[in-house]
This record gives C-alpha cells, sequence and structure tokens, in this order.
C-alpha cells in the first residue's frame, strides 16, 4: 500500500487528522500485512510523540455528543454510526438539554470536548461518566480524553483490519 492509499484509509482513524496517519508511514512504522494492533501501535505512538498543541488539536477536532453537528447531520460516518450505536441520536429533550449543558460546561472548563469511546455504551452510561469527569482536573482530564481518543481509534481500526496476523 502507498502513503496516498494508507492515508486515504486511515487519515481519518483519529478524528480530522491525517497527520498521524501520513508521519506513522513517513516514519517507517507501516509494514504489511496490516493488522489492526500494528496500525494501531504505530498511530498510537505518532499521536503520544506529537506537540502538546497537536493533541490538543485531535481532541478538539472531535464533535460534542449529542450536539449541532449531530443534529445537524454533519459527523463524520464514524462518529455518526457510533453515536447512534450508543443511542445518542434518539435523546428526549430533557436528554438533549443535559447533554448541551455538560458539553458546554466541559468545552468551558477543560477547553475541549468530551470524548468517550462510546461503543458498547447506553447514553445512562456516557451521561454519568459525563457527569463524573467533569469535575476531574484539567490534567486528569486531558489524559483520560487522550486514552478515549486511542481507544476510539483502535475501535475503528478494528472494524476496518483483521486484529492479528
Amino acid at each position: 500500500m502507498d502513503r496516498a492509499d494508507f492515508v486515504q484509509r486511515f487519515g481519518g482513524v483519529f478524528e480530522h487528522s491525517p497527520f498521524i496517519a501520513e508521519r506513522a508511514f513517513d516514519a517507517g512504522m507501516i509494514a504489511e500485512p496490516l493488522t489492526a494492533l500494528d496500525v494501531h501501535d504505530a498511530l498510537a505512538m505518532i499521536f503520544r510523540t506529537a506537540s502538546a498543541d497537536e493533541r490538543l488539536g485531535v481532541l478538539r477536532a472531535h464533535p460534542d455528543l449529542a450536539g449541532k453537528l449531530a443534529i445537524a447531520g454533519g459527523l463524520t460516518e464514524d462518529s455518526a454510526r457510533e453515536q447512534a450505536g450508543a443511542g445518542l441520536d434518539r435523546l428526549s429533550a430533557d436528554e438533549h438539554a443535559r447533554f448541551t449543558e455538560l458539553n458546554t460546561a466541559y468545552v468551558e472548563k477543560f477547553g475541549f470536548p468530551f470524548i468517550i469511546a462510546v461503543r458498547g455504551l447506553t447514553k445512562d452510561d456516557i451521561l454519568a461518566a459525563f457527569e463524573t469527569r467533569i469535575n476531574n482536573s484539567r490534567d486528569q482530564e486531558l489524559d483520560t480524553a487522550c486514552q478515549q481518543v486511542e481507544k476510539i481509534a483502535r475501535l475503528r481500526l478494528e472494524s476496518l483490519l483483521p486484529e492479528t496476523h
């Protein structure tokens, strides 16, 4: 697989951040046969060694959960599928208002959106995590958000590639 094909296929695994796939490929970290584990290890290493501003940019590229982009149909295909799987596309008016309130408070406090790997979670699970994590320190939440971004990337890769050789 050449660089353009690799970036086309995996550049969105870390939300709107193709630079991660580009750097992994350019560093010679990608070898065939591609597996979810190997590609994730390479991409996660690039993410972890990116500058603090670049990592923050990756976090900020994520949409609010059940936010304006979701309502307007402006999510990436992966994000829309993930949020729908957790029932975030079917919130009551009161639930939507609570998510909006928490999204706003979270972004004001931390400077990036609340990020959680929603696959396998219900809207109640997500809301409970939201209400707990909003009380974290910025450093705690930055670490947690980065871990969640890596988990989301792993789950996306597992849907694209076999897990092992």
